[in-house]
């Protein structure tokens, strides 16, 4: 299960090799539509990636400083410090094939 990371706790919850934080908001329709999605990804891959979910509301600093702007938002973090970002909502295949592309590298 997905880690919940807060403002307080972020550095540690982004710590490690790899770390997909999925930046979120209970409003948002498209971050539901991508909720399940994550699951499954979590599920093939949450032994080579730890997977961490942000919820943005009331914590828009944290959001920002990672050029946040809109959700669903990925980013990956490498050794605890954020090197890509993809928005919006995509199919399962297609984000798994983009965590092999970053599992390989």
């Amino acid at each position: 299960m997905a880690t919940d990371a807060t403002t307080d706790n972020f550095d540690q919850a982004v710590a490690g090799p790899l770390t997909i934080v999925d930046f979120w908001a209970p409003w948002c329709g498209p971050c539901k539509m991508t909720e399940p999605v994550l699951k499954k990804l979590e599920e093939n891959y949450g032994s080579q990636i730890k997977f961490v979910r942000f919820n943005v509301d009331g914590q828009q600093d944290q959001a920002t400083k990672f050029k946040v702007y809109s959700v669903p938002s990925l980013v990956l973090f490498r050794n605890g410090k954020a090197k890509e970002k993809v928005t919006g909502v995509y199919p399962y295949d297609k984000l798994a094939h983009y965590l092999e592309r970053k599992i390989a590298e």
